[in-house]
């Protein structure tokens, strides 16, 4: 056996743009794996990896060592396929808290391991870490048991699955090598390749509160999720969504679970909201051979959120991870709330134009509901509820937000944060844009 490649080596020849082989890359992932790389090492290769790109065979090594780098599961004893969905991440896109409940709710299986804050964006973990009890981490057994009794389980990355990927993701993190495509591609689909999937649809997010922030950016993001995977041998197709406004009227922790929680019982549906869930479910029941067609995906989607049956789903999910049984019945007695709860209020009259999506995560973080650093703990009762969205009339001094708080001095500054990211003008100015912006699948790319 051939001695492993010097980690300096590799990084010097991507640094220079050349061509990793996979043999490469593997003996650079085992040593991400087995601590023999430092840190600054695998910022090192992060970033000649963000100027100089890869070739498709280079990022599926990358994902296909990173798979391998831990446990790979199987649910060969499952008696329907077993789907999931990703998220390239938002501000307000608490989706996957609909989701994997709707799709079990119609027969399929989604283990669905989940990331946490990166950069800007809200991290699904987090929103789970703000429900008491609940098991973020639990062992493969636990896992196994939840998923195959209720169709559905949120959990992060335990120590054995991608472990390659956890510490790296981490230090993508905080080194500004977030939006390299090929790392992100690799990020993405090593841990759903690690979950057995049979199938898996991509919400790839597209505007200013998007890693990729114009649409061709986002398509090229898309196109090297559906290739990669493929060529990985995970059936897979994206969907390109809007993030140029938050996707839900809440952007937080607690605050995104309770909007959530809305959802599910029809308290409160945000409309963007709805749409993506739908599409993306949709397009999971199709694949998983559940639904003929889209629009029949969408039917069942939409029966299976209407009649509760997806809510039931993800009462059960919750408790049976360790959860409050009444999360439900009870959320306002189960979910950490900030001791400070103020108006940010418009400054003018008029119609909200625009939205920097961004600044509102940003804004979220600074609060205390996202990281600066990797190892920073998250608050998970602050953020904001009631957010304005594009098209939404307002008077002067009347609410755009609520901020959620520790201190008075924190919430003068979210607030400022927020009003310095609407934009309110003329109803003239308002332009309408789907949230669905197209579809790509296998024969795209």
């Amino acid at each position: 056996m051939s001695a492993k490649r010097l980690p300096q080596e590799t990084i010097r020849r991507k640094r220079d743009g050349e061509h990793l082989s996979a043999e490469e890359i593997a003996d650079f992932v085992s040593g991400i794996t087995d601590g023999s790389i430092t840190e600054g090492q695998i910022a090192a290769l992060a970033m000649a990896t963000f100027f100089k790109g890869m070739k498709r065979d280079e990022a599926v090594a990358l994902t296909l060592a990173m798979r391998d780098s831990g446990t790979v599961l199987d649910w060969s004893d499952l008696d329907g396929p077993v789907l999931d969905k990703h998220s390239t991440g938002g501000v307000g896109d608490n989706v996957s808290l609909m989701l994997a409940p709707a799709v079990a709710a119609c027969g399929g299986f989604v283990p669905m391991i989940s990331g946490r804050g990166l950069g800007h964006t809200g991290g699904t973990l987090d929103k789970f870490d703000s429900i008491p009890g609940y098991t973020t981490q639990p062992d493969n057994a636990l896992f196994r048991k939840v998923t195959k009794q209720v169709g559905c389980a949120i959990i992060g990355q335990t120590g054995d699955l991608a472990p390659a990927d956890k510490r790296f993701y981490g230090i993508r993190d905080v080194t500004a090598t977030v939006e390299s495509v090929p790392l992100i591609t690799a990020s993405i689909l090593s841990k759903k390749l690690a979950a057995g999937l049979q199938g898996l649809v991509l919400d790839v997010k597209c505007g200013n509160g998007a890693f990729m922030d114009d649409l061709e950016k986002a398509r090229e993001l898309a196109r090297s999720l559906v290739a990669v995977a493929n060529g990985a041998g995970l059936a897979t197709n994206a969907v390109l969504t809007d993030m140029n406004q938050p996707l839900a009227t809440a952007a937080g922790n607690a605050v995104e679970v309770q909007n959530a929680i809305d959802f599910l019982t029809g308290r409160h549906v945000d409309t963007r909201l709805w749409d993506v869930s739908v599409e993306t479910c949709a397009s999971m029941l199709v694949s998983g051979s559940l639904a003929a067609d889209i629009e029949e995906g969408r039917e069942k989607i939409s029966q299976a959120l209407s009649s509760g049956a997806a809510a039931e789903k993800f009462a059960r999910m919750v408790a049976e991870l360790g959860g409050p049984r009444d999360i439900l019945e009870k959320p306002e007695v189960h979910l950490e709330k900030a001791p400070i709860v103020r108006a940010v209020t418009a400054e003018q009259t008029g119609s909200v134009t625009a939205v920097n999506t961004r600044a509102v995560g940003i804004a979220v973080v600074s609060l205390g509901g996202g990281r600066i650093r990797a190892a920073d703990p998250v608050d998970p009762a602050v953020g904001f509820t009631d957010l304005a969205l594009v098209g939404d009339a307002v008077e002067a001094d009347d609410p755009i937000a609520m901020v959620h708080a520790r201190t008075d001095a924190d919430a003068d500054a979210a607030i400022a944060a927020l009003r310095a990211a609407y934009q309110i003008g003329s109803a003239r100015d308002v332009v309408d844009a789907s949230v669905i912006i197209e579809r790509v699948s296998s024969h795209d790319v």
